[in-house]
């Protein structure tokens, strides 16, 4: 072979390489919505990961606990979370269900409502949406359809997760359509009290998921939230006692 054809062999390997390059660059990894950010393994049975540009609804007795143990997961894997619409919520219970409070940005009042649910909260929503991973909302007002439907296309679009608080109350309505992962506290004890005394020291719930689509199969967890050391643990079963051999009763 030649020099001429020398050259052009070479000048054909590093067309080749460059374009190989470029294709690394510009081939897509994992799309946004099949991206799931973890879970606490004690909520592993009720919902294996959070997907990315979801929404998920939390409800009952305990819904601002088990909203925050859903964020605790993807809170210590590094994600930031927003919560608005919360006056009262305690850092210190935050903390000990496992988010971490220097990624965790408290919106108590995100501002009046004009009388016609209309007010500021769905811009500073939609705000968050665009710079937080998780996002938890409890409307202190009705959710206008249109509003309901632009914040879950916003997080959609965005890849956030979008948890909605305690929305099925009777001074607020439904969101327009069903969050893909629905999650009700359907029962809630306290325990370390006794007659008149004592402290409380764990919490009890039984949660029910469900959802849209892939996550429509009805699924059933009893949690302690919190449990006696202030996180989440599944409620294990009691140790059932063996029975002695009879070569042991002779």
């Amino acid at each position: 072979m030649g020099r001429d054809g020398a050259a052009r062999a070479t000048t054909g390997d590093d067309r080749r390489a460059r374009l190989a390059d470029v294709a690394a660059r510009i081939e897509p990894t994992v799309l946004a919505g099949d991206q799931r950010l973890p879970v606490l393994p004690a909520l592993d049975a009720l919902v294996p990961g959070l997907r990315r540009g979801s929404t998920l609804s939390v409800d009952g007795p305990a819904a601002t606990s088990l909203a925050l143990a859903t964020a605790a997961g993807p809170s210590r894997d590094g994600a930031w979370v927003a919560a608005v619409g919360f006056p009262s919520l305690g850092l210190l219970a935050a903390a000990e269900l496992g988010v971490s409070l220097e990624r965790l940005v408290l919106v108590a009042d995100p501002g009046p409502d004009d009388g016609d649910g209309a007010g500021a909260w769905p811009a500073v929503v939609a705000a968050l949406v665009d710079a937080f991973e998780v996002v938890l909302v409890h409307a202190g007002q009705r959710v206008r359809a249109a509003d309901g439907r632009r914040l879950v296309a916003r997080t959609r679009e965005r890849g956030a997760v979008l948890v909605q608080v305690g929305c099925s109350r009777p001074t607020r309505t439904a969101w327009p359509e069903g969050a893909d992962v629905a999650l009700t506290v359907v029962d809630a004890t306290w325990e370390g009290l006794g007659e008149g005394h004592g402290h409380l020291r764990a919490r009890r719930v039984t949660v029910e998921a469900g959802g849209r689509r892939g996550a429509a199969r009805s699924r059933r967890a009893e949690l302690w939230l919190p449990s006696a050391e202030g996180g989440v643990e599944p409620v294990l079963p009691a140790p059932v006692p063996l029975r002695p051999r009879r070569s042991e009763l002779a």
